[in-house]
């Protein structure tokens, strides 16, 4: 999702303005939206989880608080990169949301190996942490040196 890092030079580099959202819209605006888009949808559907663990037994409830924390920083990481005042800032954001997917993994996979909750009904939010995490790796890959 090169995409992305393309956004963040034109806004920041080239045509000094806060927000790839006043760029007209072309392709990388695109991958921006998209990002932002699932990462947001993501965030909603780990808060529906957490609400179904949180009325659970004790272990489900801090399970459920640490799901919330990095399944809802994801993208308020990403949305504050488009924000980042220089590169390194910009990559730096972006790096703690692939951070934060690695630890949603797990907690989904330890919500599941410890019978919490059923594969089947984490399916989704699993595959889109791994998605999520496939596409700012590569927008971080993109953007380095």
């Amino acid at each position: 999702m090169g995409g992305i890092v393309v956004v963040w030079l034109l806004s920041k580099e080239n045509l000094e303005v806060s927000s790839a959202r006043s760029l007209d819209p072309g392709p990388a605006a695109a991958v921006t939206s998209l990002i932002e888009t699932r990462s947001f949808e993501f965030s909603r559907r780990i808060i529906e989880l957490c609400e179904r663990l949180w009325k659970g037994t004790p272990a489900a409830r801090r399970l459920a608080d640490q799901l919330f924390d990095c399944g809802t920083s994801i993208g308020a990481n990403s949305a504050e990169a488009q924000g980042g005042q220089t590169k390194p800032d910009f990559l730096a954001k972006l790096a703690i949301s692939r951070k934060e997917s690695h630890e949603v993994i797990y907690w989904l996979r330890l919500a599941v190996a410890s019978g919490l909750v059923r594969p089947e009904d984490v399916a989704w939010e699993l595959d889109e942490a791994h998605q999520l995490r496939a596409m700012i790796t590569a927008a971080i890959k993109k953007g380095q040196p």
